[in-house]
């Protein structure tokens, strides 16, 4: 545990960045610690520095004060959250030029910390979770416990994930004695999907394929169907989920295209094949049952080569 006021104590300026392509963990994460500290500090210049965010999460308040541009001075002090310095996308030049450089980060890929001060739990539930553990329960308040409840469903599909443990549920049931409106947030930042994204959904569902005797799927999107049905990555939200839930498989992959070379795969697992080591083959990282990466090649090539170490963790059994 990091006492999170005091390595921030004496900072003029204090960023705080998550990762590209935020997910409502990294969302909920940043914001929470972020309120924290203003409350903690007042007299520091608190800024979180963020990707842009999908437009799902447009009712939680607080996202309207990030910085989307990445254009204010060097902080001295720069939190990196839910991730390691070099997916931060624009935020890594503060990184790499910050006085203080702390890492706070759930996942197993990451295990080691990438700061100067790391506080790094790879069994916790989320980010959001370890956030909460960081935070003096006398300042917890309505605003607070709502990013860190957003956060933690996100992280945990709704608390269904393996990863959701007892000590997560009693951080949740602490979360809503605040009295903030958790049914419609759920709805409105998890469940609810646009027409089109339901349409796209359709699409990648009749169009996937199983694999290994049914214990793998895979949907798969190119870029010219992108084009034509005006999509981009913000609406594949839920896609891989979906896949996931798949009745007989134990295992999901969804691709779809970034550029012409490039693909962003997204892996989920449910008991055997941990995905956090597939991903990281690939460069990328993750957890054992939730992963991802971005890969440059034929799409058929890649999906043969997750296939074929998928298949080695299902004959390890």
């Amino acid at each position: 545990m990091i006492d999170i006021v005091a390595e921030c104590s004496g900072a003029k300026t204090i960023g705080i960045c998550g990762h590209i392509k935020p997910d409502g963990d990294c969302i909920g994460a940043t914001l929470a610690l972020s309120l924290y500290l203003k409350k903690r500090l007042p007299e520091s210049d608190i800024t979180v520095f963020s990707d842009e965010i999908a437009p799902c999460f447009d009712c939680v308040e607080g996202i309207k004060q990030f910085n989307y541009a990445f254009d204010k001075e060097q902080p001295e002090v720069f939190i990196v959250v839910d991730t390691t310095e070099n997916r931060t996308g624009n935020g890594e030049k503060y990184f790499k030029n910050a006085k203080k450089t702390i890492n706070i980060d759930h996942h197993v890929s990451n295990a080691e910390g990438c700061g100067m001060v790391n506080y790094i739990v790879p069994t916790a539930s989320s980010a959001s979770e370890l956030i909460y553990d960081l935070i003096d329960p006398a300042y917890l308040d309505k605003e607070i416990a709502e990013a860190i409840y957003l956060g933690i469903a996100h992280d945990t599909g709704v608390f269904k994930y393996s990863c959701t443990a007892p000590k997560t549920l009693r951080i949740v049931a602490d979360l809503i004695e605040y009295g903030f409106d958790f049914p419609t947030l759920l709805d409105k930042t998890f469940y609810e999907k646009t027409y089109l994204q339901n349409l796209i959904l359709g699409r990648i569902l009749l169009e996937s394929q199983m694999h290994l005797d049914g214990k793998v799927i895979s949907g798969f999107i190119n870029m010219k169907t992108m084009v034509e049905m005006g999509v981009c990555g913000k609406d594949f939200d839920g896609v891989i989920n979906q896949l996931r839930i798949t009745e007989g498989t134990d295992s999901a992959i969804f691709m779809y295209q970034i550029n012409a070379v490039t693909y962003k795969v997204s892996l989920r697992s449910k008991h055997i094949v941990d995905v956090s080591k597939i991903a990281e083959h690939f460069g990328g990282g993750g957890h054992v049952r939730a992963a991802g990466f971005y890969c440059k090649g034929e799409p058929e090539d890649i999906l043969a080569e997750i296939l074929k170490l998928m298949e080695a963790d299902f004959q390890r059994g």
